[in-house]
């Protein structure tokens, strides 16, 4: 465990001190992409020092998805990393390694106030219950392999949600900014597109609409563009998240991950259609309908898709048994009690 900390620790020192160089150099380069390559690079082989899925997991998504997406728009002089004036180091490197999002507008003191409180509270009640599904893995053997799927799903939004927004806190108290949230209650969504676009993940969603959302729409035009553009956003959705599993398992793709954010993609934009013929004649699905379909239909194919990938490599297990470590690594060092 020493030794994946040290690795974790040099990781994101060497990433801080390539995010510098961007800031201070590369910036000042014309050729801009050639200087930000070899960047890309490192942040693409640091995470392969990490075996553990807590510390490994979110380095890799962190680095090799959102900072070298970022850096790529940074190469082309657009994105959340090029701003009129120009962003401060400090500024720079922070938004560079996390996944914090400015906001472009600033809330009254009252209505942020108001709002920090209830989001503390909400959040301190999904470490309640995630710290319940955890626990609930000891008697896995006596659980419905339906449920376990079920316990996954919950594991997997709670987890990642608690995961961004215990990063982005010392951030934003550090910097004083005011940022994007990076999940909105996906439970709530109400269709696919409210879930994927509006609710779930949100710093990915940000990252993949000046990526590859709007180029190809550009690029393809007309009618269809809308639609191939959604495609292709799943699509690349889908191979990024086939990149996490790899440094995860150090296992080759089997693309099941793929095709769920494929079928996704393709639901989302056979939705976005019907959705306005049906506007269009008055049409509306009532949210008590349409919010159970829609988390319905994503928990069953993630049962079918997302989690068989995970379960086959033992992933699911080696997660579980981290948490049990980790209780016991901070039990061994901390002082006894008389």
């Amino acid at each position: 465990m020493e030794i994946e900390i040290q690795n974790f620790i040099t990781i994101w020192l060497t990433a801080t001190a390539s995010l510098i160089f961007c800031h201070q150099i590369a910036a000042r380069i014309p050729a801009r992409l050639l200087s930000v390559l070899p960047v890309i690079y490192i942040f693409t082989a640091l995470p392969l020092r990490l075996n553990s899925v807590h510390l490994g997991g979110p380095t890799v998504f962190y680095l090799v998805w959102l900072g070298n997406f970022k850096l790529l728009l940074f190469s082309f002089n657009q994105g959340p990393l090029v701003t009129n004036p120009p962003l401060s180091l400090l500024h720079f490197v922070s938004i560079g390694l996390f996944p914090i999002k400015p906001k472009q507008t600033l809330t009254p003191n009252f209505s942020l106030n108001r709002n920090s409180q209830g989001q503390i509270l909400l959040l301190l009640l999904k470490c309640v219950l995630l710290a319940g599904v955890v626990y609930s893995y000891n008697y896995r053997e006596f659980i419905h392999p339906y449920l376990i799927l079920v316990l996954y799903c919950c594991h997997v939004y709670l987890g990642v949600e608690l995961m961004l927004a215990v990063t982005a806190a010392p951030v934003r108290a550090v910097l004083g900014l005011e940022i994007e949230p990076q999940f909105d209650e996906p439970y709530l969504a109400t269709s696919l597109q409210d879930l994927w676009g509006r609710r779930w993940n949100l710093m990915v969603s940000a990252i993949l609409r000046p990526t590859v959302y709007h180029p190809v729409r550009r690029v393809v035009g007309g009618r269809w563009s809308q639609a191939a553009a959604i495609a292709a956003t799943f699509l690349v959705s889908g191979l990024m998240h086939e990149v996490v599993y790899y440094y995860l398992t150090r296992a080759g793709a089997t693309w099941e991950v793929t095709l769920f954010f494929v079928l996704h993609g393709v639901c989302v934009a056979v939705e976005v259609g019907m959705k306005k013929a049906a506007l269009r004649r008055g049409w509306r699905l009532h949210r008590a309908v349409s919010g159970p379909l829609t988390v319905g239909f994503a928990a069953v194919t993630g049962g079918w898709l997302f989690f068989p990938q995970v379960i086959r490599s033992g992933l699911d297990l080696k997660a579980i048994d981290e948490y049990s470590f980790l209780v016991r690594w901070i039990g061994d060092r901390l002082p006894a009690i008389p």
